[in-house]
């Protein structure tokens, strides 16, 4: 493809020579004469000027290069475009493979692929266009929309309801039983049934082995467009806004209430009954057991605001030459007041 043509296909402003034959896209390090890459971060700014990339994807205003430019608002988005250019994932045919279990019941939209051993249970529901990989499992009554593509080993468990364009990675699981017990007069744990189903909007992919739990009662319910990572825990009876990330281990205990466009980041975990507000970032490994107000940046476990996490972190490193420095100073000073008053108390 020639370099005219991404330019108009991402919508990009083309500085260089448009008839340049390309080939791929690759990172700026790594990028060959004949590939694109981007820069969206100013601290690979300089790596631009020695790239052996055929062209880079740069903002309006970037310098200008010895290298031809794509220069676009956005340059990682079209950098992530431009992957779709020249990297296809494999296309599955329509049909139902000879050893799918199909329930009668069932309605399956057009232009379905049902692969190899996937079982499909009574009055599921599928719009058209859907993609199920083999050994993926919908109980009985699950619904989803169009174009849901569900990978190998994924399962919906019964009921539950899902958009348009859901996308469920390899060993997802969607309205397993919620952690709920009660303790018996006996002290024995007892199992609470766990009747609500799980609730996905449009556009939300779930990424390898996350954990999306059914509700006690109500609902478990995603919004549209939201990003569910690796290993992420949702408990039961949730409500996570729409365009929220939720990163790699992130954990939502039971009835946690996430907004809208909200990150929380790898390892973050938030206590059960937790309202977190609409743009909310939750740093790594942060620990959240209150409520957060929208707009709030927060670190650390107990939580915080960021930059008196940032401020209290530096204090921390200094601990060790601070308690020499406070030893010399006493050393000097004598005993603190404080501690000659309270030696010379009567006992």
């Amino acid at each position: 493809m020639q370099l005219g043509e991404v330019a108009t296909r991402l919508g990009a402003e083309l500085r260089g020579d448009a008839k340049l034959e390309i080939t791929g896209v690759r990172g700026i390090e790594e990028a060959g004469p004949s590939e694109i890459t981007f820069v969206a971060n100013p601290r690979y700014a300089g790596l631009a000027r020695t790239t052996q990339a055929a062209a880079v994807l740069v903002e309006p205003e970037f310098p200008e290069l010895s290298a031809a430019t794509l220069r676009i608002k956005n340059p990682y988005h079209a950098f992530s475009r431009a992957l779709g250019l020249f990297y296809q994932p494999p296309a599955y045919v329509p049909g139902i493979h000879p050893t799918a279990v199909v329930d009668p019941t069932a309605e399956i939209g057009e232009g379905a692929h049902i692969g190899a051993y996937v079982v499909v249970g009574p009055g599921v529901k599928l719009g058209p266009h859907a993609t199920l990989l083999p050994h993926v499992v919908l109980y009985p009554g699950v619904q989803a929309g169009s174009h849901f593509f569900a990978h190998a080993h994924a399962v919906v468990r019964e009921v539950c309801i899902l958009g348009d364009h859901v996308t469920l990675e390899n060993g997802v699981i969607i309205g397993a039983d919620g952690f709920g017990f009660s303790k018996n007069d006996a002290g024995q744990w007892e199992k609470i049934p766990q009747s609500g189903p799980v609730r996905i909007g449009d556009r939300v992919d779930v990424q390898a082995n996350a954990c999306i739990d059914r509700a006690t009662v109500g609902a478990t319910e995603i919004g549209s467009g939201t990003k569910v990572d690796n290993l992420v825990q949702v408990g039961h009876g949730s409500r996570v806004g729409e365009d929220t990330l939720l990163c790699a281990q992130a954990g939502l205990a039971g009835s946690s209430v996430v907004g809208s466009r909200a990150i929380l980041a790898g390892q973050t975990g938030v206590a059960g009954h937790c309202e977190i507000g609409d743009g909310v970032i939750l740093t790594a490994q942060s620990g959240v057991s209150h409520n957060v107000p929208a707009g709030k940046m927060i670190s650390g476990s107990p939580a915080f605001d960021n930059r008196t996490w940032l401020r209290a972190v530096t204090i921390f490193q200094r601990l060790p030459e601070l308690l020499k420095r406070l030893d010399r100073v006493e050393k000097t000073l004598g005993k603190r007041p404080e501690t000659a008053e309270t030696e010379a108390a009567p006992k």
